[in-house]
């Protein structure tokens, strides 16, 4: 699992935005970014809607943005964005290593900018 980290601080939903921005815009180079996808687990939720996304199969802990398009030797990308000293939690780093041993790339990213160029060298094969 890649800890990768730059950029100034900000919250991970800026961070999230810019990512997806991004992406939109580099969608003609990097064609399997019309994929690429958000999973809203966290944030502050009303006590009944945190009990029913539960009862839905939310789990803690799972990544935040996943990429499910193959390539070279994994089966797909997953991130978890964090911001300014923000680090992942136990839980965060059980799932992103849960995922890594079953042949998933994942990485720990400050900022979109590292996420970006890490998307990018996934995309071409030249993973870290």
């Amino acid at each position: 699992m890649s800890r990768i980290k730059s950029g100034l601080p900000v919250s991970e939903s800026a961070e999230q935005i810019a990512l997806f921005q991004w992406a939109a815009l580099h969608i003609r180079k990097y064609p399997p970014l019309e994929w690429i996808y958000h999973i809203p687990n966290g944030g502050k939720r009303y006590i009944t809607t945190a009990y029913r996304l539960k009862a839905e199969g939310v789990k803690a802990g799972v990544p935040d943005i996943c990429l499910p398009y193959p390539a070279g030797v994994y089966h797909g990308l997953y991130i978890e964005m964090k911001a300014g000293k923000n680090a992942a939690t136990e839980i965060q780093n059980k799932w992103l290593d849960g995922l890594a041993a079953n042949g998933y790339l994942t990485a720990v990213c400050n900022g979109w900018e590292v996420a970006a160029r890490l998307i990018v060298q996934y995309l071409e094969g030249v993973t870290p």
